[in-house]
């Protein structure tokens, strides 16, 4: 009866997971598809799990056809599922080349932190103290409302330059800079809720760097949203993908310029959105060929994702590059040094099928979030 239900147990998980490893393959924005691209690492790892009771099962009832069926599914699951992640582990080639540390003594350097500090949060002493020894020159920071604005208060002091959009529900955004603005601004790509910063920095020792610091909205968010009643609905992806192609389409138009691209995507490193994102801007991601640096959630070690990004353009290497808890916040904050590097001027290669890709998320981000936003 035990072995039985040990193999009625893997049968039916694996139906499960070819399932779920189907469903992010569909062309649907629904939130629930979209879910199942973000569980990579797990999924793998139950996959693991599951091979080890296959192996146990096989040992004590003797290997039959069946058997050898289900050692397939699962080790052709498993791959698909590695196949996502193992651009992230040191066995990839970087992306983002490694600075010369010899180099380093006649280049300038700049240090970036991002985080989402979680508007529900009141660790207003424990984050400045945490940035305060971090000492970033770029500071962007997530969820920024008005107690975080006058909690952050003693940054003002260390930052001369700041520019952001300050708001409730967890929609703020503001960048702190020790570097000129030669340009700035707050854009709302796609919902008029949902602020971007937009800067070009003027950093000395490398000239005008593009800036951009962004927070789409997660898929599966609930909003209350008005059609005769008052009801409550769930977020489709389809306005994350459009935020994201849209920052995308704006690097693509000026690909000369250095740029880095910053903030809580709501969307995993692996996801066909984000890839199609580096396409279409050809910036790069220095975890890969490094580690996954996982993110979300800071307090669920089991249950957590990359969310948080920092993509580059070409004229960067990477000095150091790592993670660090935020008192309070179900977030890590990513910390990155970086150093300019020759950039090669060549425009982004998107196809076009992938622009096509792109505009059809536009679209339909667009009028999704038209169709469901709610008014200031």
């Amino acid at each position: 009866m035990f072995l039985k239900l040990v193999l009625w147990t893997i049968r039916v998980l694996i139906f499960l997971l070819i399932v779920v490893s189907i469903l992010p393959e569909l062309p649907s924005g629904q939130w629930w598809v979209r879910l199942w691209e973000f569980p990579r690492l797990q999924l793998a790892f139950i996959l693991a799990v599951l091979l080890l009771l296959l192996g146990f099962h096989a040992w004590l009832k003797r290997a039959q056809k069946e058997h050898a069926v289900l050692l397939v599914l699962i080790l052709a699951l498993g791959g698909w599922q590695l196949f996502h992640i193992v651009p992230f582990a040191p066995i990839w080639p970087n992306e983002v080349p490694t600075a010369d540390a010899q180099a380093l003594e006649d280049q300038s350097t700049f240090k970036v932190l991002t985080a989402n500090v979680s508007y529900t949060n009141d660790s207003y002493a424990e984050v400045v103290e945490l940035i305060q020894r971090e000492d970033p020159d770029l500071l962007l920071l997530i969820e920024i409302d008005s107690e975080w604005e006058e909690g952050l208060a003693p940054l003002n002091e260390h930052y001369e330059y700041r520019v952001g959009k300050v708001r409730g529900e967890g929609l703020g955004i503001v960048l702190w800079s020790r570097f000129p603005f030669l340009e700035q601004e707050v854009r709302h790509l796609v919902s008029e809720r949902r602020p971007s910063v937009f800067v070009t920095l003027d950093i000395p020792g490398i000239g005008p760097v593009r800036y951009v610091g962004t927070h789409p909205v997660p898929p599966g968010l609930q909003d209350r949203i008005t059609h005769n009643d008052e009801t409550t609905e769930r977020r489709d992806s389809r306005v994350r993908d459009a935020e994201l192609m849209l920052v995308a389409r704006h690097v693509q138009q000026d690909a000369d310029n250095r740029w880095i691209v910053t903030g809580d995507f709501n969307d995993v490193a692996w996801s066909d959105t984000t890839k199609l994102f580096a396409d279409l801007s050809d910036l790069k991601d220095p975890r890969k060929g490094r580690r996954l640096l996982s993110t979300y959630h800071a307090e669920r070690p089991l249950w957590r994702y990359p969310i948080d990004h920092l993509f580059v353009s070409d004229g960067f290497h990477l000095i150091d590059l790592d993670r660090v808890r935020v008192k309070g916040s179900d977030h890590f904050a990513i910390t990155t040094t970086l150093t300019a590097a020759r950039k090669d001027q060549a425009k982004p290669q998107a196809s076009e099928e992938e622009h096509q890709t792109a505009q059809e998320l536009v679209e339909e981000g667009t009028e999704d979030a038209s169709e469901h936003d709610v008014s200031d």
